[in-house]
């Protein structure tokens, strides 16, 4: 899309699929487009890496998962001061979601859909990578949800003490950590 002109920001599960590590596992490839874009544009550009509309989004034989475009703007919640980063992958290069508002379009699914599995990738991708957890918390509060904040970071706790004790073993009073 690049090559074509066309800027767009990957965004949702397959976001949170590289922020977590593949914990969290994505069958589409979401983007949102940042400035205006023929739908024959987009053919062309898809076409030009094998892909072709079906109903909506675009697929590729032998590739298991599609992409979509969902309609912008771009926004996590009510915040619309989205500031994407390149990312690196193999050979290609494209425009992403941060890891701060990767957890925080995770965490949107979470509160207003009550998924699981969406406070999990939160988790995940937390648990992994540098999050601006003051944003985080601010922009739980103004979306009226600083109890499933609370919620997550307790989810995060749990989750690095579990690897801690995988790690480390089990903590017992009185015994030193040191290696002898």
């Amino acid at each position: 899309m690049r090559r074509a002109g066309i800027r767009a920001v990957l965004t949702g599960g397959a976001c949170a699929h590289l922020y977590s590590g593949g914990v969290y596992q994505s069958l589409d490839a979401d983007f949102v487009l940042t400035a205006p874009c023929s739908p024959e544009g987009l053919d062309r550009a898809l076409a030009s890496v094998g892909f072709t509309r079906a109903r909506g989004r675009y697929v590729r034989r032998g590739v298991p998962f599609f992409v979509e475009f969902p309609r912008g703007p771009l926004g996590i919640g009510e915040d619309f001061r989205i500031r994407p980063v390149w990312r690196n992958r193999g050979s290609g290069r494209a425009l992403v979601l941060s890891a701060t508002d990767a957890c925080r379009d995770r965490l949107a699914a979470f509160f207003h859909w009550n998924d699981r599995q969406s406070l999990a990738a939160a988790v995940a991708i937390a648990a992994r990578n540098r999050v601006a957890f003051g944003k985080v918390r601010e922009w739980s509060r103004n979306e009226g949800h600083l109890k499933g904040y609370t919620m997550f970071i307790a989810e995060l706790r749990r989750a690095r003490e579990t690897s801690r004790s995988k790690t480390h073993g089990p903590r017992r009073k009185g015994v030193s950590r040191r290696p002898s």
